[in-house]
């Protein structure tokens, strides 16, 4: 008997994760939505902490790598190294890069070349697929 909280995201079925993420996150992160800019309540997050992946919990982003990014989506100039994946997106008529879970999978937002230094990276993401925990 299979238990949505034991089975490894990696392998969740398209029903478990319906059954562990809210409509939104699930719309975000399964079906590659994109939430309306300005709604995520970690816009204004400051704390020190860790963003990670709301699907599996995997550690994305360190709270020093956010900045604002006057987007309207959580930015960060770097992932954690390890914890993310691109692919090409050529949705909507033009060419972008597709931020993934590295674990789950799980869309996360893009990444463009327009971010601040060290990278010149800004990795736009939708706050409906992140957590934050505080350290």
């Amino acid at each position: 008997m299979s238990d949505s909280t034991s089975t490894a995201p990696e392998v969740m079925s398209d029903e478990e994760w319906r059954t562990r993420l809210s409509p939104d996150q699930y719309r975000v992160l399964r079906e590659h939505g994109t939430e309306r800019a300005g709604t995520s309540c970690l816009l204004a997050e400051k704390r020190a902490g860790t963003f990670a992946c709301a699907g599996c919990g995997q550690p994305l982003f360190e709270q020093g790598t956010k900045y604002e990014s006057g987007t309207g989506w959580p930015s960060f100039f770097a992932p954690i190294e390890g914890a993310v994946e691109t692919t090409s997106d050529r949705s909507y008529g033009m060419v972008r890069t597709e931020v993934h879970c590295a674990r789950c999978k799980g869309h996360l937002g893009h990444v463009f070349e327009d971010g601040p230094a060290p990278t010149g990276l800004r990795y736009c993401m939708n706050g409906a697929a992140l957590s934050f925990e505080p350290n």
